[in-house]
């Protein structure tokens, strides 16, 4: 069943709100300088007679906060760009206080004042550099949480059903925080392409873009059609702005991930240089398995007990084997055994076609809804995903690692279309995206976009908050069954 789409509401923060949160800031900065410098002295005491009251430094703090807001102002700090991450925001931010503090010095200098502690304008940078950092962390929580109540979210129309506008979807879909709700898309040419992507629907031909504007209330229109439809891409954008609409372009740049393009400057006329980014290469490789052998260790204590109360719980319940083994497609198509508790009737693969004919389920999604095969026990594990800790066999074996996307059978990949592929490009995992997002709720499509996000944007960063994410998900068993 589709989600509900959010109400269409803004978060109403006024402009001027970000400059004057960062000058109380500055001026909060300066005072907790002053007092680490002339109360605490910590790292140098001062001496009687260049003790200072804070009326001196007032001008200096003036000119510290103008220098800020103007710094910040150019280099468009407060403009909200949606998708800039908070370390590009601390960029800034510390950009600005380094040319600003810079500054102050340089004047400080040539005013020559009677008494001007240069250690406490160190301190006052640094503890402006803090406080701005976390005050942005801070809105991007509160941003973050008013959003998953559907308020600031910008409903999003994709036109295009390649490369490239998979590759928004699945973006949108990864990085619910910032915001964009997909409503739909629209495709080029019927047939390939006019079926629902999950619950992204397919809303028709381009030349339906007037009445979907309509219907669907759309925000934002984003444009993923190839170079050769460039008359068509003007047209469509002319459409948008008459709609009142905002209309963004994606450039196709021969369908290839953004990673593999470099923009240069050639006295104004800008050059992408294309590369071979590849996500995955060796040192990659390395570090994501030593991480994941790394954390295994450190769990090993826990997963031992885990391991015991499971297997002690399985045999109670009757007779059967304890584990279960099921062939797998892992990276770039090669196959394996993957090792689960068992968690269903004996022979229970037998009568797998015929429910998933009667339940109506898409065969190619791993799990199936009030499943009657599942023992009394396997219900338990599975609602806590203590079934596939036996996974980590896997994960030790090198043919999967913590995260990543899940091993589908034979069978299912049998029944991918070519973009499907992309998801076995790398090795598996024991939990992904796809996890966090909803688990088994997840429609196919959807994981796979979800996957290839992954795959395209890996990072330890990435990995950490995935694991992270993954334990409240199945301690509140959201999608599972």
């Amino acid at each position: 069943m589709r989600d509900p789409i959010p109400p269409k509401s803004d978060i109403d923060e006024p402009k001027w709100l970000l400059p004057l949160i960062d000058v109380v800031l500055a001026v909060v900065a300066f005072m907790f300088a002053y007092i680490i410098r002339y109360e605490l002295q910590i790292l140098r005491s001062v001496n009687e007679p260049f003790f200072s009251p804070f009326e001196p430094y007032a001008p200096y703090l003036v000119i510290y906060t103008a220098l800020l807001f103007l710094s910040y102002q150019g280099s468009r700090l407060y403009k909200n760009i949606r998708g800039r991450s908070w370390l590009e925001e601390v960029s800034i931010i510390v950009n600005g206080v380094t040319s600003s503090t810079v500054l102050l010095m340089a004047i400080s200098f040539v005013t020559q004042p009677l008494v001007f502690s240069r250690l406490m304008i160190i301190y006052v940078a640094a503890i402006t550099i803090i406080l701005l950092s976390l005050a942005r962390m801070v809105r991007r929580v509160i941003y973050a949480h008013l959003r998953t109540r559907g308020i600031g979210v910008n409903r999003v129309l994709v036109v295009g059903a390649g490369d490239v506008g998979r590759a928004v979807l699945r973006t949108m879909l990864a990085r619910k925080e910032w915001g964009y709700y997909p409503v739909g898309y629209l495709f080029e040419e019927p047939g390939n392409s006019s079926v629902d992507l999950g619950r992204i629907k397919a809303l028709g031909r381009i030349d339906r873009l007037k009445a979907v504007l309509r219907e669907q209330a759309v925000d934002t229109v984003i444009i993923t059609l190839p170079w050769a439809y460039h008359d068509g891409i003007l047209k469509l954008v002319e459409i948008c702005q008459d709609a009142g609409v905002d209309v963004q372009v994606v450039p196709d740049v021969f369908q290839l991930n953004l990673r593999q393009v470099q923009v240069e400057n050639l006295d104004g006329i800008p050059l992408l240089h294309v590369n071979g980014y590849a996500p995955f290469p060796g040192i990659n490789r390395l570090v994501k398995r030593a991480v994941d052998v790394g954390l295994m260790v450190l769990a090993s204590p826990v997963l031992l007990v885990l391991f015991g109360v499971v297997s002690l719980a399985i045999r109670l319940e009757g007779p059967g084997p304890i584990f279960y083994t099921q062939r797998r497609v892992g990276e770039n198509g090669r196959e394996f055994d993957i090792y689960k508790f068992r968690s269903m009737i004996r022979n229970a693969d037998d009568f797998r076609a015929e429910l998933v004919r009667q339940s109506g389920e898409d065969p190619r999604h791993p799990k199936i809804k009030n499943d009657p095969r599942i023992t009394r026990v396997g219900r338990i594990i599975r609602a806590l995903s203590l079934d596939e800790l036996p996974n980590l066999l896997n994960v030790l074996r090198g043919q999967m690692s913590l995260v990543g996307p899940r091993p589908p059978t034979p069978d299912e990949v049998a029944l991918y279309e070519p973009w499907h592929m992309q998801r076995l490009s790398i090795m598996p995992g024991m939990t992904g995206l796809w996890q966090i997002s909803g688990r088994s709720d997840v429609p196919f499509d959807e994981m796979c976009l979800l996957d290839i996000y992954y795959i395209e944007n890996w990072s330890i960063k990435m990995d950490a908050q995935i694991l992270m994410l993954t334990i409240p998900r199945v301690l509140f068993r959201q999608g599972a069954y």
